[in-house]
């Protein structure tokens, strides 16, 4: 017991939250594998799944409300993008892997023998278990919640924004224009702001000199995408 709450203890720090009940933060912790070999042992043990499931909608929740707030000219279909690509499998269980949660989790002895702190899929449902242990323990508390979650994340929906893996609205303004010979279509970088690592970049998107499109966004190219999403609007 002394070695589990040292791993807590430990925990609390990375995450930066102490918890007034540990049951939670123990539960969260805990595989079904764990607690199957308990059984064994005569010894009734909660494990993780109850609070994954309630982890799920808390994490979905903060996430839907942060880039609805954050992305107020992406429509639904970019937005319901967002979310399933930083709200999966790969990224929790790489979110686990920043605060260490592997090392703290308990595993029966085949799951930990067999790889179980590095598997993704436990990793992940750990995470979201742990993210419903901070809901709770601070008396549903989305905000506290919220406090916890998003600085890891939200590099992730940055990253994600920025790769341009979204709806390519360049190439489909550009197959628009091509169809009228003698069209010229551009991108003119109109302005920057912010610090270097936050910068804001600005675009229009001009045919034949005349602006069809602006955007902005934190690289150039996401920028010049979102001045192509608006300047579609003009063809619709």
């Amino acid at each position: 017991m002394d070695y589990i709450n040292e791993n807590i203890s430990a925990l609390e720090k990375r995450v930066g939250y102490v918890f007034k009940s540990r049951k939670y933060i123990i539960t969260a912790l805990t595989h079904s594998s764990y607690a199957n070999e308990m059984k064994t042992k005569k010894t009734d043990v909660e494990y993780n799944e109850r609070l994954e499931f309630l982890g799920d909608s808390v994490l979905s929740i903060i996430v839907s409300e942060h880039i609805f707030a954050d992305y107020k000219k992406f429509p639904e279909g970019e937005l319901t993008k967002i979310r399933a690509n930083v709200v999966c499998e790969k990224t929790l269980a790489k979110l686990a892997g920043q605060i260490e949660l592997g090392k703290c989790l308990l595993l029966g002895k085949g799951e930990a023998l067999g790889g179980g702190r590095e598997r993704a899929s436990i990793l992940a449902d750990a995470f979201e278990a742990l993210l419903a242990a901070v809901y709770l323990d601070s008396g549903s508390n989305k905000e506290r919640a919220a406090e916890f979650l998003m600085p890891l994340i939200e590099p992730e929906i940055k990253g994600y924004v920025s790769s341009g893996m979204m709806t390519d609205y360049k190439t489909e303004l550009q197959q628009i224009v091509q169809q009228a010979c003698g069209e010229k279509l551009e991108y003119v970088l109109v302005g920057e702001s912010g610090p270097d690592h936050e910068k804001i970049f600005k675009v229009e998107a001009r045919l034949n000199s005349n602006v069809i499109g602006h955007g902005k966004g934190r690289s150039k190219r996401q920028a010049e995408q979102d001045a192509a999403r608006e300047a579609l609007g003009y063809f619709r």
